[in-house]
Order: structure tokens, then C-alpha cells, then sequence
């Protein structure tokens, strides 16, 4: 049977919502009833105002995805009949390991056993499971719904096969899954983000340019490219061909890259700074930071609209 099963905050609210768009019957597990009361009850309501603003993925209507869906605080029956688990705890190794010990005693020898973890690496993660080559993590961008792409990072011992079908399975749902050949630190999004990140910050603390002026330089640079392209094709594209960009470009980019500072403490003056310029911008409090959520959310969702339509030309 086509059955997931996730957990009920809010990356599990998400991807229970993609893997019903895309037409497969989803069990939410968590240990409260009201936690899982409440995921349904969220779900829903962020299904009809997808509808309403003509966003709602997939071919299904609301009711007909949202009857896929069903919730458990057993688990050894939640995965009774899974393909396939996604796990969604909190970033806290300790609870992942114990979480997937349990799994390791209650699942059977088909089922794909993925975690959505950030920055914990599968090697931490797996090592001494009975189905360690069953498992993988499945790494998702926050958030799921709108922004598709999934990293997709093997144990050493994972089987092959459980690449390739977590991969399928990606791609039928509409998510753009990429492969990690072997596991690193940070994955790949988050060692690229922490490359900019702290390229930001030095440029900030070094008082080169404000931080408000320093984010225009890639929501209205850099990023507009980035939306549609990388960073290769990027080079291909402003020279002719790579090997020709490297030739003319090869000796002032590491001119520039020996310049850059040592890896910024992320602290003190410069994080006062940053904080106060942010929140000059956009208060730090849960009512201003979600409308700016919500609005962010909107973007994405007219980007991913926009990106279909040109692929579709």
C-alpha cells in the first residue's frame, strides 16, 4: 500500500501535504493526540487557502488529498504497510538515534527509512541499525510545499537500490531531488548558504556596506539568476564556455577569494549590528515574523508558478 508516515510538526505537516498532492495515502504519527488533532485541522486549513489562491499542487481537490491523510500515536501500526517513513523530530541526535532504534525492531525489509534532517549525518544516524542499508536522509528546504528541492544523502552501507527509489519517489511527488555521492558537513545547500552567509558578514562587520543594502545585492543580483540557474551555469553562460571563463577570470577570482577573511564567530558587535538593522526592518516579534513569513511564502509561490512556465515553453 502507498502509505508515509511522518511526524506532525511542521516539516511533517509539509511533506504530509506534498506526498498527498501527489496522490499517496499519508499516516501522521506522534506521541499526542492533540499534537495530531491539531497537524489535521492545519493541514486542512492551509489546503483550502492554497485552493482559494489557486496554489493547491497536484491534480486532486482538497477533500480527495485531504482524505489521504490519516493520523496514528501507535507505531507500530503507522507503519504497517509503509514503503516508505519520513522522520521529522527536532534536530537532536540523541531523539533521532532512539527513533530510528525503534523503527530498526518494528519495520520489515522493503521500507525505506528517511530522515529530514539539516545537518546530522547519516553515519551518525544509522551506524549499528539492523536496516542501516535501508536507510537515507532526504533532506528538504524549508518550506517543502514551495521550494522543491530534496538532498538526498546515503550511510556508507546504504543500499543502492534505496538511492534510487527514495529518488523516484521524489520526483513523482514534484519535488527536484539531488544526489549526494558520500556525506559531508552541512550537505551541499548549507555548506553553499554558510559560504555566502559569512562572506555577508565579514562585508558587514568590516563596514564595507549596511546589512539591508548587502541583502538588496542578492535578492537583486545575484539571486534573480540563481532562481533559474547555478553557479556553473552561470560561468558557462558569462564567458564562452567554462574553460574560456576560467581563462579569463581564473587569476582575479582567487585575487579576490585570498582576500576573504577567517571564518566570522558569528557574535558581538557585528551580530548587535546585523539584529539591529533586521529589526529595524522587520520586528522580532511572532506577529511581525510570521506576516513576513506568509509574504515570503506568497513569493515562492508565484516563483515556482513563473519557473513552471517557462519550463513548460
Amino acid at each position: 500500500a502507498d502509505i508515509y508516515f511522518l511526524f506532525s510538526g511542521l516539516i511533517g505537516r509539509s511533506w504530509a501535504m506534498v506526498f498527498a498532492a501527489g496522490g499517496f495515502k499519508v499516516k501522521l504519527y506522534d506521541v499526542a493526540q492533540e499534537q495530531l488533532t491539531s497537524a489535521l485541522e492545519n493541514i486542512r486549513k492551509q489546503m483550502k487557502e492554497l485552493e482559494e489562491s489557486g496554489f493547491l499542487k497536484g491534480t486532486l481537490s482538497v477533500e480527495q488529498q485531504w482524505a489521504l491523510i490519516s493520523i496514528c500515536t501507535d507505531l507500530k501500526a503507522a507503519v504497517e504497510g509503509a514503503i516508505f517513513i519520513q522522520e521529522c523530530t527536532p534536530e537532536n541526535l540523541e531523539l533521532k538515534k532512539k527513533i530510528f532504534g525503534q523503527l530498526d525492531l518494528v519495520v520489515g525489509d522493503n521500507v525505506i527509512l528517511s530522515s529530514s534532517t539539516s545537518c546530522l549525518l547519516p553515519s551518525k544516524l544509522f551506524t549499528g541499525l539492523k536496516h542501516v542499508k535501508q536507510c537515507i536522509v532526504s533532506h528538504p528546504v524549508n518550506p517543502p510545499y514551495f521550494v522543491p528541492l530534496v538532498e538526498i544523502v546515503p550511510h556508507p552501507e546504504t543500499d543502492p537500490s534505496t538511492i534510487e527509489r527514495t529518488y523516484a519517489l521524489m520526483k513523482k511527488i514534484g519535488q527536484s531531488p539531488v544526489k549526494l555521492n558520500r556525506e559531508i558537513e552541512g550537505f551541499v545547500l548549507n555548506r553553499l548558504q554558510y559560504a555566502v552567509i559569512s562572506e555577508a558578514w565579514r562585508l558587514v562587520g568590516e563596514g564595507v556596506i549596511s546589512p539591508t543594502d548587502l541583502d538588496l545585492v542578492m535578492s537583486d543580483g545575484l539571486g534573480m539568476r540563481y532562481a533559474f540557474i547555478g553557479p556553473l551555469e552561470t560561468m558557462h553562460l558569462n564567458a564562452e564556455g567554462i574553460s574560456n571563463y576560467c581563462e579569463r577570470y581564473r587569476d582575479g577570482m582567487r585575487l579576490v577569494l585570498n582576500t576573504f577573511g577567517p571564518v566570522p564567530e558569528f557574535s558581538g558587535e557585528i551580530e548587535q549590528k546585523i539584529n539591529q538593522a533586521m529589526s529595524e526592518k522587520i520586528p522580532s516579534v511572532p506577529k511581525v515574523l510570521d506576516a513576513r513569513r506568509k509574504w515570503r511564502d506568497e513569493c515562492l509561490t508565484g516563483l515556482a508558478k513563473l519557473k513552471k512556465e517557462m519550463k513548460s515553453d
